[in-house]
C-alpha cells in the first residue's frame, strides 16, 4: 500500500511554488500518496507538478488512517496548526521554514530538498515534545476542549480593565491575582509569548508547564514553572471582556464564573530535526544566544 503524505503549506508564501519544485518529486518518484488542503493547487501547477497526484481534501485525511509524514512548507504558525490538525493522530512533522523566525520550522528553505532526502536516509532525529489540553467550561457544562502545541492565554480586551483571575495547581489553591492575562505555556511554547511575558526557557523534553502571569498589577507576581502532572485550573472572577485564545490562532470568549482547566494530554507532537541541531544551538541560531 503506498504511502501517505499530508501537505500543510503557507499558501501564500512566495516561496512556495519554488519549494514544491524542490522537495515534492523526492515522494512522487517513491509513489507516495500526496494529500493537501483546497488553496494548494495553484502553487502545486506553478511548481509543474502533476495536477493528478495531489488529493485536496479539506479534512486533510482525518478520516483515515494517520499518514506517515507531514510536510510543513510555512512558519511557525503553519506548524502549529498542523500539530493539532495532523501531529496529534501521530503523523511525525517535518516542518521547513519559510517564514521569517522559524524556531520550530528549523529546517531552511534553500535546505529543502536536502531534508526531504535525509528522511528518506533515516537520518533526521525525532524530537517528541509534550502538549497541552485545554478545556473552557460555563456553569458546570463544556464548552470547549482543545489540544495545542505552543500555550493557552486567558487575556483581557484592548481597553478592559484589568482582570480578577483565581488560580488554582492540582488540589491546592495559588491564590488570587489581578493582571492582564495569564498564559500557559509548554516547553515548546515557553520561547513564545512566554517568553516576552518574562517567563523563563525551558527544555523541550521537561514534564512541566510555565505560568506568566502578562502585566501584573503587582510586581511580586513572577513566572511560575509547575510539573505537567498536575492540572491546572483558572477562573476569571471579573472582567469587562475577556477571551481565551489558544496557540494564538483560536479564540473563545470567556465571561466572569468560567473555569478555565489545563492539563497534560495524551498525545505528543513529534518534529522531525536536523541532526547536529540541537536544542541550544537552535537558541544561538534563532535567538541569539550568548551574543554580546
Amino acid at each position: 500500500m503506498p504511502q501517505r503524505l499530508i501537505l500543510v503549506a503557507k499558501v501564500k508564501s512566495p516561496h512556495l511554488g519554488s519549494t514544491l519544485r524542490e522537495a515534492l518529486p523526492v515522494f512522487l518518484d517513491r509513489g507516495w500518496n500526496i494529500t493537501g488542503e483546497p488553496g494548494l493547487e495553484e502553487a502545486w501547477i506553478q511548481a509543474g507538478l502533476d495536477p493528478a497526484r495531489l488529493t485536496v481534501d479539506l479534512n486533510l485525511g482525518t478520516d483515515e488512517a494517520p499518514a506517515d509524514l507531514c510536510l510543513v512548507l510555512g512558519g511557525d504558525g503553519t506548524l502549529l496548526y498542523a500539530a493539532r490538525r495532523v501531529g496529534q493522530r501521530g503523523t511525525p512533522i517535518l516542518g521547513i521554514n519559510l517564514g521569517s523566525l522559524g524556531f520550530l520550522t528549523a529546517h531552511p528553505v534553500s535546505g529543502a530538498k536536502n531534508a526531504v532526502e535525509t528522511f528518506f536516509a533515516g537520518g533526521l532525529v525525532p524530537d517528541v515534545r509534550p502538549m497541552l489540553e485545554v478545556e473552557l467550561w460555563r456553569q458546570g457544562s463544556l464548552l470547549a476542549r482543545q489540544t495545542v502545541l505552543n500555550d493557552a492565554v486567558v487575556a483581557k480586551g484592548a481597553l478592559a480593565r484589568i482582570m480578577d483571575l483565581r488560580l488554582q495547581i492540582g488540589d491546592q489553591d495559588a491564590g488570587p491575582m489581578k493582571a492582564d492575562g495569564l498564559i500557559v505555556a509548554t516547553p515548546t511554547g515557553s520561547t513564545a509569548y512566554a517568553l516576552s511575558a518574562g517567563g523563563p526557557i525551558m527544555h523541550p523534553s521537561l514534564e512541566a508547564f510555565v505560568i506568566a502571569p502578562i502585566c501584573p498589577h503587582t510586581l511580586t507576581l513572577r513566572p511560575l514553572v509547575v510539573p505537567a502532572a498536575r492540572q491546572i485550573a483558572i477562573t476569571l472572577m471579573d472582567a469587562e471582556e475577556a477571551h481565551l485564545t489558544l496557540d494564538g490562532q483560536i479564540g473563545h470568549r470567556v465571561l466572569p464564573g468560567d473555569e478555565v482547566r489545563l492539563r497534560l494530554a495524551g498525545t505528543r507532537i513529534t518534529l522531525l530535526q536536523q541532526p547536529g541541531l540541537d536544542f541550544f544551538a537552535l537558541l544561538q541560531q534563532k535567538l541569539h544566544w550568548g551574543d554580546r
